[in-house]
């Protein structure tokens, strides 16, 4: 197998050419994510989570204000799609080397109630040292706050991995002002999943949505690092 370091440099330019401005490894094995649920039972397979993060389009947001629009529901489709496209170079790239991998779409609903993916894309970049969990329980990235998507590659490679960021939103409540539901509390572990997937429920019967999603507490969180 080629040298692991110089195979996560590769993976990273690989990631950043096809527009990912996050780029992270996460063990899967390490203590971090125990309990948390993030790796699934993916983590008998694999021992490394690749998370791969692309900004969204601030014109976009800013066209949100009490609810979704069919512009954002196309920008959120498309970013999607750009980060499938992503994880599925990054994972080819992997196979090529000698290892297993397996990208993880970068949204894709396995369970309705509650809600649930195959894996937390935002639990696996905080693991990987791409960010902190906020208040919203969005990843909360140092430059581009929560405005951000995350697609995960799964892989055997044993890539050298970052360690969690031990980060907090300070004094910024701005994802508690904008939030529809009033889903979101003092801390991450006091959000209310029941209010956000209701608000969510009424938001995909909006003409042109169809789909559960909403972006307000995304549009407000624009983290700094200077709110405290």
């Amino acid at each position: 197998m080629r040298d692991v370091y110089e195979l996560r440099d590769e993976l990273e330019r690989t990631a950043a050419g096809m527009g990912a401005v996050a780029f992270g490894v996460a063990d899967l094995s390490g203590p971090a994510l125990r309990g948390t649920g993030a790796p699934s039972p993916f983590a008998e397979r694999f021992s490394r989570g690749v998370v791969l993060g692309m900004r969204l389009q601030r014109a976009v947001l800013d066209d949100l204000a009490e609810r979704p629009t069919p512009l954002y529901l196309h920008h959120y489709r498309q970013t999607n799609y750009q980060l499938d496209r992503a994880a599925w170079t990054v994972a080819d790239a992997l196979q090529r080397a000698g290892s297993a991998a397996l990208a993880v779409p970068a949204s894709q609903l396995v369970q309705r109630d509650p809600q649930r993916g195959h894996l937390s894309h935002r639990r696996l970049g905080w693991a990987a040292g791409i960010g902190f969990i906020g208040r919203s329980t969005l990843l909360v990235h140092p430059r581009y706050g929560a405005q951000m998507r995350y697609v995960s590659v799964l892989t055997d490679a044993p890539l050298p991995a970052g360690i969690p960021v031990a980060g907090d939103c300070g004094s910024c409540r701005a994802c508690l002002e904008a939030c529809p539901a009033r889903a979101i509390g003092e801390r991450a572990e006091d959000f209310n999943r029941e209010a956000c997937c209701a608000r969510l429920n009424e938001f995909s019967r909006l003409p042109f949505i169809g789909q559960h999603i909403c972006g307000l507490c995304v549009k407000a969180c624009l983290f700094d690092g200077s709110r405290r």
